[in-house]
């Protein structure tokens, strides 16, 4: 594991509320439609590549499926979610570590990331992404990164923005696109941030 980004988002976690980060979503709608257009069961395997302290735990939960995964290289993020959910934490897998470092123990019906990807900016980062995510997803992916018209840096890190070609091209050796969409998230203090998101099938 990167200690340094390790570090770096455990003091973001440590120093900042929700509203003070750029990333914070009351409700995950778009990434709530592309699991409802999977048509899974309750007991699908989903795993939030990413997730910290995200309320789509916390809705995946409310509408009852069993088996979830949060994965977040910081512990102090996952720590907040948990705090957050209370007991309902236990119906949760939590793990901690860098996505590029993690060795998942089972297979996943759905691979979710929303604003994880885009921190990876080498050819070696992506790769070590997608031979995890080879390995380990039957069914589905969607990833939400910054497109072309959003920030270029995030939380003070740089990232990599994508178009629909781009990040289709990425994926391509293992998934098949289904679509893509755009949005606009407001943030906390009201800015604009340019998503993209699309789903994919594991091919």
């Amino acid at each position: 594991m990167n200690v340094e980004t390790k570090n770096h988002w455990d003091n973001v976690y440590e120093t900042k509320t929700s509203n003070q980060v750029s990333w914070t979503q009351e409700e995950p709608t778009t990434s709530l439609i592309f699991i409802h257009s999977f048509g899974l069961s309750k007991n699908a395997k989903i795993i939030d590549i990413g997730g910290g302290d995200s309320k789509f735990v916390d809705y995946l939960i409310e509408e009852g499926f069993e088996n979830i995964t949060v994965l977040d290289i910081s512990a102090k993020s996952l720590e907040k979610a948990q705090q957050r959910l209370g007991s309902k934490a236990q119906k949760v897998n939590w793990v901690v570590s860098d996505i590029i470092d993690f060795t998942p123990n089972t297979i996943f019906d759905v691979w979710h990331d929303r604003a994880a990807f885009h921190f990876l900016t080498t050819a070696e980062q992506i790769e070590k992404y997608m031979a995890i995510a080879r390995a380990s997803v039957t069914g589905y992916l969607t990833i939400g990164t910054f497109s072309e018209n959003g920030p270029k840096r995030c939380s003070g890190l740089d990232i990599k923005q994508y178009n629909e070609q781009a990040l289709t091209k990425e994926l391509a050796n293992g998934f098949s696109k289904i679509r893509c969409v755009t949005e606009d998230h407001i943030t906390p203090f009201k800015t604009v941030q340019n998503f993209l998101f699309c789903s994919f099938k594991r091919a």
